[in-house]
């Protein structure tokens, strides 16, 4: 791996920077105070990702998107990463599961969800099974031809734009030594199907404006044409395109803590208290010593995971160590900027708050921190036969 960066990374560097900082920021304190992302300002984000060529940059060429690599791509959600996340979903990043669309498929949702003319979400989560997604109680059963679903999913991200849902549902059961283990099918579930319904989720402190929906299925009948990849082949379509997610958490919780951190530095060096600036209290300075040196950590672990993605090389474990750190170093590095600032830090006159407050979901989501330190630990003891 080489550590440094080429000159066309540095440009989606300061190509996607600039468009979060002009396109973005100036929108901020609207969405925070609304909770909405108002329609006409979200499709003017996702046409001005069209223009700069940035939509869909994790997909292939040969499919219409901008065939970054895996390192390069997470550059550009790193950057994403220092805005809000509300305005930053209308910067165009399709689930890359759709590579897994066949026939009829692809022109009804693949090639639009890269052009920009349809917007996907993904739903696995339900009130009983989170992390555990084999106690999924959604499912669906064959009736005649077609599959009949019921039940629902929550905390679903991006649903109440979607104009399709990748949904996971349970389609059957085996018994094996270790109990009943549940199969599990993946489905495409256009908006407006009969007995499909997207409602308002819970109220959350963190990331306003990024509402989560409710799905119910009530009989939503659907026919084979709408199953993704193979009928009980759920998982293999996880496995195979969904490690993508965690990197995105990673990367982005690297941009917010940076952000962060550039505002805890300048404030630091700015306020002055018993004739100084606080920046130079060791209690303050070394704060920023700690929250740099960590920040690059993370930063490098998710860069290394990316890197080693790009090289066909095993990355699983470091995958789940980067979520793992990042999200976890986020959480620290907002809390001692919002301690720099002082009182001032939980007004809403800065931003300081907010970071605080939407760094507590990036250890919970797509994995939760318990999640990924067991990843990591079966895939150092697996090999020793423990």
């Amino acid at each position: 791996m080489h550590f440094g960066l080429s000159e066309e990374q540095d440009m989606i560097i300061s190509t996607v920077r600039e468009f979060v900082e002009t396109e973005i920021y100036p929108h901020e304190a609207e969405v925070e105070r609304t909770g909405e992302v108002r329609p006409e300002l979200a499709e003017a984000i996702k046409q001005k990702c069209l223009d700069i060529g940035f939509y869909a940059s994790n997909f292939p060429e040969e499919v219409g998107g901008g065939g970054l690599s895996h390192l390069d791509f997470a550059l550009v959600e790193r950057e994403l990463g220092r805005g809000s996340m509300a305005l930053t979903h209308f910067f165009g990043r399709p689930q890359n599961i759709l590579m897994a669309c066949k026939g009829d498929q692809i022109e009804r949702y693949l090639t639009p969800a890269v052009k920009g003319e349809r917007m996907d979400a993904l739903a696995m989560t339900e009130p009983g099974a989170g992390s555990d997604v084999r106690g999924m109680t959604c499912s669906a059963k064959r009736d005649g031809g077609d599959w009949v679903l019921n039940g629902s999913k929550h905390f679903i991200s991006g649903a109440d734009h979607a104009d399709f849902i990748i949904v996971f549902v349970a389609t059957g059961e085996d018994d094996t030594p270790r109990g009943p283990k549940k199969r599990i099918t993946t489905f495409l579930v256009d908006r407006g199907t009969p007995g499909f319904t997207i409602r308002d989720g819970y109220k959350s402190v963190s990331h306003r404006g990024y509402k989560n929906m409710i799905l119910e299925f009530d009989d939503c009948r659907l026919p084979d044409a709408q199953v993704l990849g193979e009928v009980d082949g759920g998982f293999e379509v996880m496995n195979e395109w969904l490690y993508a997610t965690r990197i995105t958490v990673a990367t982005m919780a690297v941009g917010r803590a940076r952000r962060c951190f550039d505002m805890g530095l300048a404030y630091a060096a700015e306020r002055k208290q018993f004739g100084q600036a606080i920046g130079k209290f060791q209690g303050i300075s070394f704060q920023l010593a700690d929250m740099i040196t960590e920040i690059d950590a993370a930063d490098w672990l998710t860069l290394a995971a990316a890197w080693r993605l790009d090289q066909g090389l095993p990355a699983n474990r470091e995958i789940a160590s980067a979520k793992l750190y990042a999200s976890e170093m986020l959480a620290r590095v907002t809390d001692a900027t919002l301690q720099i600032y002082g009182g001032m830090g939980l007004m809403d006159d800065f931003p300081i708050e907010r970071f605080w407050r939407d760094a507590r979901v990036e250890r919970i989501w797509d994995g939760t921190s318990e999640i990924q330190r067991h990843i990591i630990s079966r895939d150092l003891l697996r090999p020793l036969g423990a």
